[in-house]
C-alpha cells in the first residue's frame, strides 16, 4: 500500500471521528466550561501519547522548536478554544458548515500568504459545489446567524489552515508522528494553563462521576485528541496540507448519516442531494492532483 494511500485512509478515519466530536463537546458545555473540556481532552491525550511512546524529542534549537510553540498555539489551542467558545453562542450546524471552510482557507495562505501553489479553478468549483451541498445537509428551511459563535468559527478555520500547513513544515524534519504530535500538545496545554485559572474559582469533581462526561472526555481524549492527530498529521505528511483538509468537506455528511445509522433519524431528500453535492465537490477538489499523477505516467 503506496504512503498516499494510506493518507487518505488516515484522513478519512480522522474526519469520521471527528464527525461525531461536536455532539460529545455540546453534551460537556452542560456541565464543564469550554477551557475545562479543552484541558481535560488534551491532557488524556498527552497521557496516552506518552504511554505509547517513551521516547521524548531532542532539543535542536529554538527555531525547530518554535514550529511546535506554533503548532500547539493555533492548532491545539486557539482552534477547538475558539471553536468551543462558538458553541455557547451559536448552533452546532454553525459551527460545522463554518468549520468545513478550512480547506479553502488553507489554500488561500498557502497561495497568497507562503507563496505556494496556486488555486486550480476546478479546486474552487469543488469547493462551491461542497459548501452548497453542506448548507443543504445543515440548514433545515430557518437560518439562524449569531455574529459572535460564528465569527469565532470563522476565526477558528483560520487557526486550522495555519496549523496544517505548520505541521506539513514539521514532518520534514523526519521525527516520528507520535512523538512530533505529543510535542505540540505539550505546548497546546501550557498555553490553556492560563486561561484555565482565569475561568475557575473552584472545581466541582461531582462531575466526574457521571458515566456520560466520563465516556465523553475518553473519546474526545484518546480517540479525537490522541488518535486522530496522529493520523491527521500523517495525512497531512503524505498528502500535504491542502489536499488533506478538503477531507473536512465530508465532516458534517458524516454526522447527517451518523444520525441516520445510529440515532435512527431521517433522511430527507434534501439532506441527500447535500450528501451527493458535497462528495461531488471532494472529487472535483481532488481532480487536479489525479489529472497530474495521470500525466505524469503518461509522460
Amino acid at each position: 500500500m503506496s504512503d498516499t494511500v494510506k493518507g487518505h485512509l488516515s484522513a478519512s478515519l480522522t474526519v469520521l471521528i471527528w464527525a461525531l466530536t461536536f455532539i460529545s463537546t455540546k453534551i460537556l458545555l452542560k456541565d464543564f466550561f469550554p477551557i475545562e473540556i479543552l484541558f481535560i481532552r488534551f491532557l488524556i491525550g498527552f497521557i496516552v501519547l506518552s504511554a505509547i511512546s517513551r521516547k521524548i524529542l531532542p532539543f535542536k534549537g529554538w527555531h525547530e522548536e518554535g514550529y511546535y510553540i506554533i503548532a500547539g498555539l493555533f492548532g491545539v489551542f486557539l482552534y477547538y478554544y475558539l471553536e468551543n467558545v462558538a458553541l455557547t453562542f451559536t448552533l452546532a450546524m454553525n459551527v460545522g458548515i463554518i468549520g468545513s471552510v478550512s480547506p479553502f482557507m488553507t489554500a488561500l495562505i498557502s497561495r497568497f500568504i507562503l507563496k505556494q501553489g496556486r488555486i486550480p479553478r476546478v479546486f474552487v468549483l469543488g469547493f462551491i459545489c461542497s459548501m452548497i451541498g453542506i448548507a443543504l445537509i445543515s440548514f433545515s428551511g430557518t437560518l439562524n446567524v449569531n455574529p459572535i459563535g460564528d465569527g469565532l468559527a470563522l476565526i477558528a478555520t483560520i487557526c486550522w489552515a495555519s496549523y496544517s500547513l505548520v505541521i506539513k513544515k514539521i514532518s520534514d524534519f523526519g521525527y516520528s508522528t507520535i512523538a512530533t504530535t505529543q510535542r505540540i500538545f505539550f505546548y497546546g496545554l501550557l498555553f490553556m494553563i492560563p486561561v484555565l485559572f482565569i475561568n475557575l474559582d473552584s472545581v466541582d469533581f461531582s462531575r466526574f462521576t457521571q458515566v456520560q462526561n466520563v465516556g465523553n472526555f475518553f473519546f474526545l481524549g484518546i480517540g479525537a485528541s490522541a488518535l486522530c492527530f496522529v493520523t491527521w498529521n500523517f495525512s497531512v505528511k503524505n498528502l500535504g496540507a491542502v489536499r488533506s483538509t478538503v477531507y473536512i468537506y465530508t465532516i458534517p455528511m458524516l454526522t447527517t448519516l451518523a444520525s441516520v445509522f445510529i440515532l435512527g433519524e431521517m433522511l430527507t431528500m434534501k439532506a441527500f442531494i447535500g450528501i451527493l453535492l458535497t462528495l461531488a465537490g471532494l472529487i472535483l477538489s481532488e481532480m487536479p492532483n489525479f489529472l497530474y499523477k495521470r500525466k505524469i505516467h503518461t509522460d
